[in-house]
């Protein structure tokens, strides 16, 4: 049962008095779960192609109505590609259209007809062009030893560029996904558990302090060797920099034992089992105050990232259509000219916010009122929206200036 109360069936029981110890039957539970899905994956699959899309979306996990959806997509722009090039991507890409018109929830579709359009502009003629291997594309294929255990069989198989990781068959539940821009970037731990949801891998954020010690972090990662779970460390240099040069010899511990494919190995002095889908992750700012510099043996074992600054209107046209909006690209625009208009004409107060969370409230409002008033006209709730977010939190003397800027961008129309 996931926290959105979606339930599944296991594929057979578990009785926890028959395998004694706690760990023993836990561990039969995890395994049960991975099958379960792994079976469940490949009936959807199957079920995809026969029955009609709503109707198919409704009958199957969440989880896996996302993942499959991909593997078909990306069966479907392979073909596209090889059979009319940037002519067969856009006509694939009216057909994305026409599916997107029917299922505006989808935040999936919404991505997988802006990447197809995208790479019918710019001329993709051949599957092993840059722009349609950068993507992240979802394949159900034969592997030698499939996540789920058991013998060789077909399985997700997950590849970007030239980087290919097995699909984890975790069960995260019909969870929320993070908004999918051009530049896949919203924020650097978002963007981390988004990956872990995208491959079923279990992702565990930990807010690092100056009071973590190496013992702490070895714990941390006798855990993560040992489930084969994701942890992202966030704020990482804040750490002291003499358990950073600790650190960095547990990290490199685990990721010799990874490099020589074994099952087992010692870490701080103890045998313990390894599971090879376990990762580290961690995110830093380095300009802020109270920073260690990351040591050069520590840096070596990780890949930098750089981030950029999110598109605000692409994630809010995007959440708009998973509320259930059609004109939400438009709305979106308003809304980020609506605050870029604010944060150039009203007056500079500590508490005034025009960034990404305001733009976040503001949906999350514009989403409840959707709910509640499904026939209203959609630029009267974003309207609504933004003065209920936005109205308690400005001085007096603003407040005209606020109404001016709504009235130019919603002429004639009134959120009460």
């Amino acid at each position: 049962v996931s926290v959105e109360s979606e339930r599944i069936p296991f594929l057979e029981q578990v009785n926890p008095a028959s395998t004694g110890a706690v760990e023993r039957w836990l561990l039969e539970v995890e395994s049960c779960i991975r099958r379960t899905l792994h079976k469940l994956a490949g009936e959807a699959l199957e079920a995809y192609a026969r029955q009609d899309r709503a109707k198919w979306i409704l009958e199957w996990p969440g989880q896996l109505v996302l993942n499959c959806s991909q593997v078909y997509w990306t069966r479907e722009v392979s073909e596209a590609i090889n059979t009319g090039g940037s002519k067969g991507l856009r006509a694939y890409a009216d057909r994305c259209t026409a599916e997107l018109n029917k299922i505006v929830s989808l935040v999936i579709d919404v991505h997988a007809r802006d990447v197809t359009v995208d790479m019918a502009t710019r001329g993709v003629e051949d599957i092993r062009d840059f722009n349609w291997e950068s993507q992240l594309r979802y394949y159900w294929e034969f592997h030698e030893a499939p996540p789920s255990g058991g013998h060789p069989q077909e399985t997700l198989v997950v590849r970007m560029i030239n980087a290919e990781a097995l699909y984890g068959y975790e069960y995260l539940g019909n969870s929320g996904r993070l908004v999918i821009t051009p530049l896949t970037v919203s924020s650097k731990t978002e963007t981390t558990k988004d990956l872990s949801k995208a491959l079923a891998i279990q992702c565990v954020v930990f807010n690092c302090s100056d009071g973590l010690d190496y013992k702490a972090m070895a714990r941390f990662f006798k855990g993560l060797a040992c489930s084969g779970a994701w942890a992202c460390f966030d704020e990482f240099n804040r750490i002291e920099l003499e358990v950073l040069s600790v650190v960095a010899q547990q990290v490199l511990t685990i990721i010799r034992a990874k490099a020589a494919k074994a099952k087992t190995f010692m870490f701080e002095g103890v045998e313990i089992r390894l599971v090879p889908t376990c990762n580290t992750f961690i995110t830093m700012n380095p300009g802020y105050a109270g920073r260690s510099e990351l040591p050069d043996n520590l840096k070596a074992l990780f890949r930098d990232v750089a981030m950029m600054v999110p598109d605000y209107a692409m994630i809010a046209e995007i959440m708009l259509y998973s509320y259930g909006y059609l004109e939400a690209r438009s709305m979106a625009r308003k809304l980020v000219q609506t605050y870029r208009l604010c944060s150039e004409q009203l007056s500079s107060q500590d508490h005034y916010d025009y960034g990404m969370r305001a733009v976040m409230s503001v949906l999350r409002a514009a989403g409840n009122l959707k709910r509640t008033f499904p026939e209203a006209p959609e630029d009267v709730l974003m309207l609504r929206a933004i003065n209920d977010v936005n109205l308690p939190k400005f001085l007096d003397q603003d407040v005209p200036l606020f109404n001016g800027i709504l009235s130019d961008l919603f002429p004639g129309k009134r959120s009460h």
